[in-house]
């Protein structure tokens, strides 16, 4: 972790897929992430925990509980953290409503930001075609990216060797086949119709792992990509500023274009 570091304060901070029970994620980057960053409200945006691999192979390190105990902490401290459930950790959907350490489990949220513009705030899953009619689909490619994670460890360490840097074989297929490409746009016109039929703002989501802020579809769309590889998060600024957080590239984050006034912070279900 980061010592000495400043504390940056936001008002609001989402983050999702994490998958916890994986082999290659990265924990240790979202605990030093944490130590550094704080909300008055946290959104963790679904699949923090990984039902679908922990059904297949118990993985709970000593890290994972590490991070429990951040976020129950700052939740002691007065933070309000909300849970939104996704697909990989379905089984919570079972417990909405319900809180747990401090902790709200939801299906989705409203968010009302600083400036009074309102955000749904959802994983993401239930739009996903391959999810909501082909679980079995779901699984094969849940396979599938985890064989490409192991591929990148052997990668990746030639790469070292030779002073590259870090490339990742899943984020390639994402960005250069033509399907994945077509199954990404697909994905974010759902939520922002979505959104639109909410009479809302925008929307904040996650499930797809590719972090994202545009206003392509009319609707504010932003996605938080995840903590598996690209170790990204959204936060929102006592103005009502929103910004994509690339924590792998420094810390430094990368703003988005316009700017929002303030108002009395709220949020609302």
């Amino acid at each position: 972790m980061q010592e000495n570091s400043e504390v940056r304060h936001f008002r609001t901070l989402f983050f999702s897929d994490v998958h916890l029970g994986m082999q290659a994620i990265r924990v240790d980057e979202l605990l030093e992430f944490l130590s550094v960053h704080d909300a008055d409200t946290i959104y963790i945006v679904g699949d923090l925990i990984d039902g679908w691999r922990l059904q297949k192979e118990w993985n709970w390190p000593p890290s994972y509980d590490q991070l429990a105990r951040v976020l129950f902490q700052k939740a002691h401290q007065g933070a309000r953290i909300v849970y939104l459930a996704g697909n990989h950790d379905e089984f919570l959907r079972d417990y909405l409503g319900t809180y747990f350490g401090g902790v709200e489990i939801v299906d989705r949220m409203i968010h009302v930001s600083a400036d009074g513009k309102r955000y749904l705030v959802i994983h993401g899953d239930q739009f996903d075609v391959v999810v909501a009619n082909a679980k079995w689909l779901a699984h094969i490619g849940d396979w599938a990216y985890n064989f490409a994670l192991k591929i990148n460890v052997p990668v990746n360490w030639v790469r070292r060797r030779m002073g590259l840097s870090y490339w990742s074989l899943s984020a390639w297929a994402k960005q250069k086949v033509k399907s994945a490409v077509s199954v990404m746009g697909r994905f974010e016109e759902a939520l922002s119709l979505e959104a639109r039929t909410s009479e809302v703002d925008g929307v904040i989501c996650g499930h797809i792992h590719h972090a994202a802020m545009h206003n392509r579809f009319g609707i504010h769309y932003m996605n938080s990509g995840d903590w598996v590889e690209s170790c990204t998060a959204i936060v929102e600024n006592y103005d009502g500023a929103f910004e994509l957080i690339r924590w792998k590239d420094t810390g430094a984050p990368a703003k988005l274009p316009r700017r929002l006034k303030g108002r009395k912070p709220q949020s609302e279900v």
